[in-house]
């Protein structure tokens, strides 16, 4: 709102200008591979580590220094949420997510817990941190959107296929637009506290919906992503909105109301562009799979997604989904320095 990150490369090619540089950021840049994140980690619990302020700036600007990426992308987690409303969540290593006691009927949401703004204060603190020390670099807020939390909040832990969320909606349709309601409700403030606090972008990240035919979603999933983000749409901040699987759901998952849409590694980006009419700034799509292989089939796929994007309004560069844990740091940052390298 003060002017500082307007002008970014970023924040430029989400309103579909003209940036001075192509602009890159990685999903799950924020430690993942990073040696340093490692070390400020150790011995600390995930969820802990999100609910330190002081801990999650820090690992929120290491990726930025070392690979001078375009953005920071706010160090959190899906579930954080529903821990800070009190409910029983933890990150099992090797797991992910476990709920203490899944969602399963009417009596289960009615009891649940609301998030509260006093509750919140931790995320706002941590990127107040942030972005006092990232100064023309925009943070992006990011929040899970309310299928993926309300899936993990049925199933009680990940699934492969969330057959327990997508029965609910059908078996028991009250008892789901209860539960997405609360989920939605939850992600949006979870979101405007990031926003309010300095994040100059926001991201809706659905991590499970391509598990959903396009029926079910619209039907289903996107009024509820709608209303999580109409407790931000207020402060007109970019907002992004991807998902994984999500091909044949792009189009709807723009009209829940967003800026920009990122594409996953499955579909190249011009026909993601074709798909959307033409008319939409688009984020991805570097397959992670290839940050393993040898340079020159590293460089020629990422020339080959600059070459796609291009036919978007505006184009940032992004994995076509997070970084793998095993990926070699220095590889990131030779594809910074090559996306880089090559005019907007």
């Amino acid at each position: 709102m003060d002017g500082r990150t307007a002008n970014s490369p970023l924040i430029t090619a989400y309103r579909a200008g003209k940036p001075s540089r192509r602009p890159v950021w990685f999903m799950r840049q924020a430690g993942r591979s990073l040696p340093e994140y490692r070390k400020v980690r150790q011995g600390i619990g995930m969820l802990e580590s999100c609910l330190n302020p002081d801990l999650a700036a820090e690992i929120t600007l290491q990726p930025v220094r070392r690979h001078d990426v375009d953005a920071a992308i706010f160090f959190s987690d899906i579930v954080i949420p529903l821990k800070l409303a009190g409910v029983g969540v933890d990150i099992v290593p090797g797991v992910g997510p476990v709920l203490e006691q899944p969602i399963r009927s009417a009596a289960d949401v009615a009891a649940l817990p609301r998030l509260t703004e006093e509750a919140l204060e931790p995320i706002r603190a941590a990127v107040r941190l942030t972005v006092d020390e990232l100064g023309s670099t925009p943070l992006i807020g990011f929040a899970g959107a309310p299928f993926t939390l309300a899936a993990y909040m049925v199933e009680g832990k990940p699934s492969r296929d969330h057959l327990g969320p997508r029965t609910m909606m059908h078996a028991d349709p009250e008892t789901w637009q209860a539960l997405a309601a609360w989920a939605a409700d939850a992600s949006g403030l979870f979101l405007r506290a990031q926003l309010e606090a300095g994040a100059s972008a926001g991201q809706l990240f659905d991590s499970w919906a391509g598990s959903l035919g396009l029926r079910d979603y619209t039907n289903q999933v996107a009024p509820a992503s709608a209303r999580a983000l109409e407790h931000v749409r207020h402060l007109r901040a970019p907002l992004v909105h991807f998902g994984t699987g999500t091909s044949e759901l792009l189009g709807a998952m723009y009209d829940v109301g967003v800026d920009v849409v990122g594409v996953d590694y499955r579909l190249p980006l011009d026909e993601a562009n074709r798909r959307l009419g033409g008319k939409v700034p688009l984020q991805g799509n570097i397959d992670p799979a290839l940050l393993a292989a040898p340079w020159p089939v590293l460089e020629a796929h990422v020339r080959d997604v600059l070459a796609a994007g291009s036919a978007a309004p505006g184009h940032v560069v992004n994995l076509g989904h997070g970084v793998p844990p095993e990926t070699d740091p220095d590889i990131l940052t030779r594809v910074v320095d090559l996306i880089h390298s090559v005019q907007p």
